[in-house]
């Protein structure tokens, strides 16, 4: 399910959903914030566990607490709440990541209830539908061969990408009775020289 209002979220409790995409815009002023902060923090590793009303300042701390990083720690924050509160949390399992290279480059499921990801720079989040994908080539039934050998689906055409910040939901085995649906996806292969940064949200 995709759509331009963050209400989209709301689709993942229906049983035949397993990916809710809201499809955004950043702004030019935060994609340069991220492009300068990136250049110069090319190794970024952050893993936290943040609550709606810690979540601004334990970022913008976190990323050096610089002019440069406060719309983005705002804007991370905002994600924070809109999970929690779909979700009814307290708290979220947060990694933010620079990347260089694909984090996870096999087709694979998360052993997760629901993980929201969004990409703030580079290329973003491949994924297949549910009525495409030959579950039985996931991990070791690959055989040791490439996705792109093994079966998993049948032509690129059936590879789905996210865009560079969309924030989408993508529901795991972890969600009860979604065993043997989990959404299918991938890291994209950057390009030599290319970057991403990457934030995923947890259930903690």
């Amino acid at each position: 399910m995709h759509g331009n209002d963050l209400m989209v979220f709301t689709s993942i409790y229906q049983d035949d959903c397993n990916i809710a995409v809201w499809e955004r815009d950043l702004s030019t002023q935060l994609q340069q914030d991220v492009e300068e902060y990136l250049s110069a923090n090319t190794g970024l590793q952050a893993s936290m566990v943040v609550s709606p009303d810690n979540a601004a300042s334990a970022i913008h701390k976190t990323l050096g607490g610089s002019k440069l990083t406060a719309a983005l720690s705002e804007n991370i924050a905002e994600l924070v709440d809109i999970f929690c509160c779909l979700f009814e949390l307290e708290r979220v399992g947060l990694r933010l990541t620079a990347l260089d290279g694909a984090m996870c480059p096999r087709f694979h499921v998360d052993r997760v209830p629901t993980r929201l990801v969004t990409t703030f720079q580079g290329i973003a989040t491949e994924w297949l539908p549910h009525d495409v994908v030959d579950r039985s080539k996931l991990g070791l039934g690959n055989g040791g061969k490439s996705d792109e050998e093994s079966g998993i689906f049948s032509t690129k055409e059936d590879i789905k990408q996210l865009s560079s910040g969309d924030v989408a939901l993508l529901k795991g085995e972890g969600w009860e009775g979604n065993e043997g649906a989990g959404l299918v996806h991938r890291s994209p292969s950057l390009a030599s020289g290319g970057k991403r940064l990457l934030l995923t949200l947890d259930f903690n």
